[in-house]
């Protein structure tokens, strides 16, 4: 499931032009975690997951049932 929400994460941030460092800035993270979690190496706590769609402008399930 988490390779999939990486995936997912990934794409949606190349849609909006962000890069890793300003994805990681927005959710309160770093780069090295936000790159982590894209490459499926990183399980994210639920309240990670919701830093990131919060930065990425979606909900917890887009990213995580791959619907965007």
């Amino acid at each position: 499931m988490f390779c999939k929400f990486g995936k997912n994460v990934r794409t949606k941030r190349q849609q909006l032009g962000l890069s890793q460092e300003a994805l990681a800035f927005e959710a309160r993270s770093n780069r090295t975690y936000i790159s982590d979690v894209e490459r499926g190496t990183r399980n994210p706590s639920i309240e990670v997951v919701q830093r990131i769609a919060k930065a990425l402008g979606v909900t917890m399930g887009e990213l995580l049932d791959g619907t965007l």
